[in-house]
């Protein structure tokens, strides 16, 4: 058995709108579509990165709202070219930062962590140059 590829990563919200809103706004994914999960309760939506459809995020309302923001997905981290540019504009945005500055791990690359709207761990990386 070969693994092609990461399917898409589920994120408990509390309020799916708002979370849709997030993740097309500040984090500049589309918005692929929502539904109702077949048990009638839960509502998904599902979004990819701007250029590809490669790995989706899965927004997942009404499942569990007690669980907490570090739980079984400790974070979701997203590939960027200038992450001193993205520290300015999630600044600039308001968003609430876990990390007060970059980070730099000793192969070179560079990340900061940033909080979701329900307090999910999100993280801005820059992978170290070849």
């Amino acid at each position: 058995m070969a693994v092609r590829k990461l399917e898409h990563v589920g994120i408990m919200v509390a309020d799916l709108e708002k979370s849709i809103s997030f993740y097309t706004e500040i984090i500049g994914f589309r918005h692929l579509g929502t539904m109702v999960h077949t048990n009638g309760v839960i509502r998904l939506a599902f979004l990819a990165a701007a250029d590809s459809s490669e790995t989706e995020v899965e927004l997942i309302e009404g499942y569990n709202h007690s669980l907490p923001a570090e739980g079984k997905v400790h974070h979701i981290a997203f590939t960027v070219d200038d992450v001193e540019a993205e520290f300015e504009r999630i600044t600039e945005l308001g968003v609430p930062l876990k990390d007060t500055e970059i980070t730099t791990l000793p192969n070179g690359s560079r990340y900061f962590f940033f909080y979701g709207p329900d307090g999910e761990y999100l993280e801005m990386f820059q992978p170290a140059a070849k």
